[in-house]
């Protein structure tokens, strides 16, 4: 049976690579570990909140590359403790956020057992644009193509 897409309109044009980070976003693991928190803190700012207690700076490693955000840990074993009992998980995980095109990471903090990951959002522009017809026969309605920017608040 062939999985029916809704980007798949002649009338979507050039929304390939939107349609295969979709489809990898739904194959990823749903994984609970780390907890995290997703909030707005400005209009055009966003902030991602891990819960990482036991977790230091040289453990924790946040890795952009193109459209998707890693965040990882991995704590290094301490061969001279003896527990009783370990209930606190010192697992290694990895865990991956898509993030629009566009979009910056401006800082990082570890506080208290919390990783705060700051991203800011780009305003969005509106673009215009009238572009020239040309004819078979090399006559053209227009002679420059007008190209208008104008920024939306």
């Amino acid at each position: 049976m062939s999985r029916v897409s809704l980007l798949n309109s002649p009338l979507l044009l050039g929304f390939d690579q939107f349609e295969r980070t979709l489809e990898r976003i739904a194959k990823a693991p749903a994984e609970g570990y780390p907890p995290y928190n997703i909030e707005r803190t400005e209009e055009h700012a966003l902030r991602i909140t891990l819960a990482v207690a036991g977790f230091t700076l040289d453990d924790l490693e946040i890795m952009l590359e193109d459209n998707q955000l890693t965040i990882s840990g991995q704590q290094a074993e301490e061969d001279q403790r003896v527990y009783l009992h370990r209930g606190i998980a010192t697992r290694q995980f990895k865990r991956s956020f898509v993030i629009a095109e566009g979009v910056e990471v401006t800082g990082a903090v570890l506080d208290s057992g919390l990783l705060h990951i700051d991203l800011r959002q780009p305003k969005p522009q509106r673009n215009a644009q009238n572009i020239k017809i040309s004819a078979a026969d090399g006559a053209s309605k227009g002679a420059t193509i007008d190209v208008a920017a104008k920024q939306e608040a």
